[in-house]
């Protein structure tokens, strides 16, 4: 398989490494200094795209206008799914995104559904808290965005979530807090937990690395080779 690197920063580069090692071929990697566009266009099978909120979407247009597959790790652009989601069909094309292509995260947001059920109506308030390293661009991370739609939607207090950084931030009763945390050296820790006046219950997933993420990545770009449509990592590993 010809893999089009959209980013090589850390993760891109993680990503090239356990691609090579499970025998494909990267077809190009696209910089600030070789953007990618529809006239430097390579020929590869499928595509995987970890940059910036900011040039997300033209990177999806310019794949699904040239029927490419693309697969998807930034985050920061879900207000856009809709359209990208109607785009996706029109053209007949195939994205699949997630805010967090680690096996351990996507069952951790299964266990997060679960056990958002058995605290319902429970006298404990829930809250989330992430880590991530200092060149992290957005706050909160997609993962703890996920984390916290995850546990909203399975519950009747809370119906949004407030997140602030550096310290937990002021809440309604029906707001869920999210603590944004930066500190040097750290791919990625979440908590979820849920707090009483007896005790606190705690859910975690901490990455010690980047190749669980880029593992995930080249593991969605070989699943999505033959699909057609719009997708996440819950239909790779088969979570729902």
């Amino acid at each position: 398989m010809k893999i089009a690197l959209i980013g090589y920063g850390k993760i891109g580069k993680a990503i090239e490494e356990i691609a090579i090692e499970r025998g494909h071929t990267i077809a190009a990697r696209y910089t600030s200094l070789l953007p990618f566009n529809a006239d430097n266009l390579c020929p590869f099978d499928v595509a995987i795209e970890f940059t910036q909120p900011s040039l997300a979407l033209a990177h999806i247009d310019i794949c699904l206008d040239n029927h490419l597959p693309i697969v998807v790790g930034t985050t920061g652009w879900n207000e856009a799914l809709p359209s990208i989601t109607q785009k996706t069909n029109d053209k007949n094309g195939a994205l699949l995104h997630a805010s967090n292509f680690s096996l351990g995260v996507n069952l951790f947001f299964v266990l997060t559904q679960q056990l958002a059920k058995l605290m319902n109506h429970r006298d404990y308030t829930a809250s989330i808290e992430e880590i991530h390293h200092l060149q992290k661009l957005d706050a909160p991370s997609g993962t703890a965005i996920t984390t916290a739609e995850k546990l909203i939607q399975n519950q009747d207090t809370y119906t949004t979530w407030k997140s602030e950084t550096g310290k937990a931030p002021l809440v309604s009763p029906t707001e869920l807090a999210i603590t944004a945390l930066r500190e040097p050296n750290v791919p990625g820790t979440h908590h979820v937990h849920y707090d009483s006046p007896e005790d606190r219950i705690t859910l975690s997933h901490e990455a010690k690395n980047r190749r669980g993420f880029a593992l995930g990545a080249v593991l969605a770009a070989e699943w999505i080779l033959d699909k057609k449509g719009i997708y996440t990592m819950s239909d790779v590993l088969q979570l729902k």
